[in-house]
């Protein structure tokens, strides 16, 4: 409607000056040039003032072009003060720009929404460009995930995480890997998935990272389950009636010996045999029992517990045998009314578990120390640490530490840790070590929210 009367004023312009011209050309013809000298300025006057008009609006669409082309929408063109014949012009570009301002705050709300939500995910995002590695945009979850405050290309995680960088840069769209994240203190699980989008005539590639350790584990922890339950099962259904039938046999035995005259010794032979199949027996079902202690714990009596109450009591347990051994415990507690929801029998067993392998890890240092400390971390978590400056473990036996059975200990069972990364998981927590050969090894607990 603005522009249909910026249009009628240039067609009756137009109009006006055919009229002119037509009449010019009549006199013309006709030779009444005394009418021609007035005809003549006023034609003159009507181009000059199409002109003047064309002019004025050739800048002013020109600043219009330029407040586009720098996005400059807040931009007002005053149509009061402006000729009258700019004024539809001036006031079409100001409904022009108000347009683009409404859309590119609708854009910027949008945009704020979306990278409000992937701030608030925890799953890592990472965009970059295919041909030189140029990162666009990664959010605070992955920042957090890989401890990574910054990363300008690509090709920065290489000197980082050399396993991670080649993972990221060899996936293709649509597939999912599942790498491990090296850090400075430990390593995790990712899920890598890949897609990939085209703007500009650049490709950009969208990669997510998921931290799977913890769905991993209960995986995995489920898997030895079913796997003791089948394992203890069979050992004692098989094991216990041979302990039986060997416990009948030596009873006949020791009968039939009163009556048989044995000059070679063969009945004493027989009941050793026997009574080596007896003992042996009984241990079998010794040991399944012990490792059914694994599928017990299914419960979780939750009490709210002061962790400064939990180490005087632990404290109070282990200082015995740390005087007797001349071991030096430390405990390091910065927030006296520190607090976590747990089952309290469950959770000093754990401590208490641990506190004994630091003993046993620490028994040939020259300062043996333990120092037990708890802070609130990451995402107002509680962490309980243990930590000594024993030989420490290596890599290989850190991933493999929390696998039933395996132990690096003669007589150890392989139990212990095992249960209590059981007991972390049924506290939706977590247990991490981190080791260095020579320094010594952390345990950290952190408990869910």
């Amino acid at each position: 409607m603005i522009f249909k009367k910026g249009e009628n004023r240039l067609f009756l312009k137009v109009m006006l000056m055919f009229a002119v011209l037509c009449v010019a050309a009549w006199l013309l013809v006709n030779q009444q040039y005394k009418f021609l000298l007035i005809v003549v300025p006023v034609l003159i006057y009507q181009l000059s003032d199409l002109y003047r008009y064309q002019q004025k609006a050739q800048v002013e669409l020109d600043q219009f072009v330029e407040s586009v082309h720098y996005r400059d929408f807040s931009r007002y063109f005053d149509v009061k003060h402006a000729p009258a014949e700019l004024q539809p012009l001036r006031h079409g570009f100001n409904e022009i720009n108000s347009t683009f301002k409404v859309i590119s705050k609708e854009k910027e709300t949008q945009y704020q929404y979306l990278q409000k939500i992937l701030e608030l995910v925890d799953t890592g995002i990472l965009s970059y460009e295919t041909e030189d590695g140029q990162v666009v945009w990664m959010n605070e979850s992955l920042k957090r995930m890989l401890h990574l405050p910054y990363l300008k290309t690509v090709h920065s995680l290489e000197k980082r995480d050399a396993g991670l960088y080649k993972v990221v840069t060899s996936i293709r769209p649509g597939e999912a890997k599942v790498a491990a994240a090296q850090l400075d203190k430990g390593s995790f699980k990712v899920l890598v998935s890949c897609t990939a989008f085209q703007t500009d005539d650049k490709q950009y590639k969208l990669i997510a990272f998921q931290n799977v350790n913890e769905a991993l584990d209960e995986t995995e922890s489920k898997a030895w389950q079913k796997l003791l339950n089948v394992m203890t099962h069979e050992i004692m259904n098989s094991v216990a009636p041979i302990s039986s039938l060997a416990d009948t046999l030596k009873n006949r035995l020791h009968a039939a010996a009163r009556e048989v005259e044995d000059k070679n010794s063969t009945l004493e032979d027989l009941e050793l045999g026997i009574e080596t199949i007896k003992r042996r027996s009984e241990g079998l079902l010794r040991f399944a029992e012990t490792y059914r202690n694994l599928n017990k714990i299914s419960e979780l009596h939750l009490e709210k517990i002061y962790v400064l109450e939990l180490f005087r009591n632990l404290q109070q347990l282990m200082q015995p045998t740390f005087e007797q051994k001349n071991f030096e415990l430390e405990i390091i507690l910065k927030e006296p009314e520190l607090f976590l929801e747990a089952d309290i029998n469950l959770l000093e067993q754990v401590l208490i578990n641990l506190m004994v392998n630091a003993m046993d890890a620490v028994r040939e240092s020259e300062h043996p120390k333990i120092i037990l400390s708890a802070a609130t971390g990451p995402n107002r978590k509680t962490i309980i640490k243990v930590a000594d400056n024993g030989a420490g473990m290596s890599q290989e036996v850190m991933e493999k530490i929390f696998i039933p059975f395996f132990s690096t200990k003669k007589t150890g069972s392989g139990i212990g840790l095992s249960l209590c990364k059981q007991i972390m998981m049924l506290h939706k927590g977590n247990i991490q070590v981190q080791s260095v050969i020579g320094e010594g090894t952390v345990f950290s607990l952190q408990f869910g929210t």
